[in-house]
């Protein structure tokens, strides 16, 4: 059983991620913190129960890591963008079994939260990332005040949108998740307290 946990904005610095989602969605990222094992930096907030979005960049702060970054960040270039989304499993074991392209299960914990996740040996996920990074929470999941964000859609556009319709329609039944054809891009539409707002 999978799920849909959240989407990662991947930028050059948090600043700049922050800043684009202030100016697509006309809101403020609440705080985050840092992985240590992949030496990045985040931020998060909410899109409701269960739900949040992301901004993730390298941390300039942080040693160079042992293994390649997730989120394909070592080779990241250009504006912020949404560069990958993630399902929350009961079972990650099971799902890799499943789907072995995902990567293989990495333990990481930050503070009081701890969680799985497969990530691929590159860092890369296929579909130019355009698969779901999977991820199991082993603690509770963050919290975050409700700023009143909600996801109404995540558009998949990849060059290979049959094969990745097959692919995404085996992971989840979630209807706001569409495949299409053409240059690879995500895309997301949320509601905000100004109304209907999409981000990219």
């Amino acid at each position: 059983m999978t799920a849909f946990d959240h989407f990662a904005i991947s930028a050059a610095t948090l600043e700049e991620g922050v800043n684009h989602v202030h100016r697509h969605l006309g809101h403020e990222m609440g705080p985050g913190g840092e992985h240590a094992l992949m030496s990045t930096h985040n931020r998060l907030s909410g899109l409701g129960p269960g739900e949040y979005l992301e901004v993730i960049a390298i941390d300039p702060c942080a040693p160079e890591p042992d293994r390649p970054r997730w989120f394909d960040l070592d080779r990241r270039s250009g504006p912020p963008g949404i560069g990958n989304w993630i399902l929350r499993t009961d079972d990650l074991d099971a799902a890799i079994a499943r789907h072995p392209e995902a990567g293989r299960p990495v333990a990481f914990t930050r503070g009081a939260y701890r969680w799985r996740m497969a990530v691929p040996d590159d860092g890369i996920l296929p579909f130019d990332g355009c698969f779901p990074a999977l991820i199991q929470w082993q603690s509770d999941r963050p919290a975050f005040a409700d700023a009143g964000l909600r996801l109404r859609g995540l558009s998949l556009r990849h060059p290979r949108a049959d094969r990745l319709a097959t692919v995404v329609a085996a992971l989840t039944e979630d209807p706001r998740i569409t495949v299409e054809d053409g240059p690879r891009r995500i895309a997301a539409a949320v509601q905000t307290p100004s109304g209907l707002r999409r981000i990219a």
